[in-house]
């Protein structure tokens, strides 16, 4: 393995040709990609296994800075591609997919069963009937909640493993509000904290594939189906942290931790958080978020990494032998340990000491509904962004909902012309 560490594209084909040279005999595979220190530690170890157990090929990886990367992509895959490339799951690689320049590696799916073995992330990789993507890592959002403020309130605790409903989780909001408590805290002055919950009432109301197609900018605002996530949304809107668009999410999180509030809409990522403030996993708790619409198949929100293969690519073979590597659960299992994630291989291991990690990674390997990326990968960025000032407003001024819904179909018909 030869590690490429370069920002500007410029200097990409002179290292490559270095590469080819130190290679010699050996066949290359390319692979661009936007690691931060510990992932990229993670990535090299695993290219160490696969050029182990294949010594005749060479994976030679190419690491940029995120934004380098993104400024960078389009312009690598039209003019000098890698075999491989780092990229994210469901409408955020469409574009890619729709300008040729991802290639369909349904091949490689079929051929080594990841319909079954990676299930849950089918329809984030999936694009027309199509792969175009492996899917390799990805962390669970959800209801976090504070065992504390449950007592202090006098309600009773979701029992391991049980799912709470959605008129029983709002009959509680009512008793942690008469206890002065707030049933569900945010900050979002960032805007995106509050598309967690928006992108879980939109999943639970009327499913996946609703929702994707909202983000898409294929639905009215003012359909039944979006009023009908709305309305969900008025029901919680009373209980939600009053000051929230005043506030960040670790603010929320002080609250969340003080036992001012009783639940936290929010990814994995926040843990480490919370436990600086002092919780354990004697009071700190996880549970998906409740169903609303009953038959509707469970879909849950999981920012997905994906690696892709390149229209351009030189390697196409090898580079898929390296594809399925990255989606075997041994590969997975190791990537992800070391960077405190979860595989989205079902076959996979987690850490058991860690009790959110296996939560998470039950929650999303038995969620046969979906997986959703996120309201801001899920919709391009000026559409994400008016979704998010339009789900903010509506937290602080839910009677302004005509003039919110207004306001987001116009921006939608100004942005996909009908």
């Amino acid at each position: 393995m030869k590690l490429l560490k370069t920002a500007l594209l410029g200097t990409v084909a002179a290292a490559v040709m270095a590469g080819a040279a130190f290679a010699q005999d050996k066949r290359v595979v390319t692979w661009n990609a936007d690691y931060d220190p510990i992932p990229l530690a993670a990535a090299e170890a695993l290219i160490a296994d696969f050029e182990a157990a294949n010594p005749d090929i060479d994976i030679q990886l190419t690491n940029f800075d995120h934004e380098a990367y993104k400024n960078a992509i389009r312009n690598f895959l039209t003019a000098d591609a890698p075999d491989l490339a780092n990229w994210y799951a469901a409408n955020r690689m469409r574009p890619f997919v729709e300008a040729g320049l991802f290639a369909d590696i349904s091949d490689v799916w079929a051929a080594n069963g990841l319909t079954e073995a990676l299930a849950s992330s089918v329809p984030s990789s999936t694009i027309d009937g199509k792969q175009y993507a492996i899917p390799y890592t990805y962390y669970q959002w959800g209801i976090y909640y504070n065992r504390d403020a449950y007592a202090a309130a006098g309600v009773e605790v979701p029992a391991a493993d049980a799912t709470v409903d959605w008129p029983t989780f709002l009959a509680n909001c009512e008793k942690f509000k008469a206890a002065g408590i707030d049933c569900v805290t945010t900050g979002s002055s960032a805007l995106w904290p509050v598309a967690g919950i928006f992108d879980y009432l939109s999943l639970r109301t009327n499913g996946y594939q609703f929702h994707a197609d909202l983000a898409a900018g294929k639905i009215s605002w003012t359909s039944p189906e979006a009023r009908a996530v709305f309305a969900e949304f008025a029901k919680l809107q009373p209980f939600v942290t009053a000051n929230h668009a005043a506030i960040d999410w670790q603010d929320a999180a002080a609250i969340f931790v003080q036992d001012k509030a009783a639940h936290y809409v929010m990814g994995n990522f926040a843990v480490g958080v919370f436990k600086e403030g002092g919780m354990t996993n004697d009071n700190l708790g996880f549970m998906m978020f409740p169903e609303i619409t009953a038959g509707i198949a469970r879909a849950e929100e999981a920012p997905t990494d994906t690696i892709h293969l390149t229209s351009g690519a030189k390697n196409p073979e090898d580079a898929k032998k390296f594809l399925a590597y990255m989606a075997s659960a041994e590969a997975q299992s190791k990537w992800n340990a070391a960077v405190g994630q979860l595989p989205t291989n079902k076959n996979a291991t987690v850490d058991p000491a860690d009790p959110f990690l296996s939560e998470g990674f039950q929650t999303l390997s038995t969620a046969t509904g979906g997986i959703a990326q996120f309201w801001d990968r899920d919709a391009d960025a000026e559409y994400a962004k008016a979704g998010m000032e339009g789900f903010q407003r509506f937290l602080v001024q839910p009677e302004a909902l005509e003039e919110i819904l207004a306001q987001l179909e116009a921006t939608r018909l100004r942005l996909y012309p009908q």
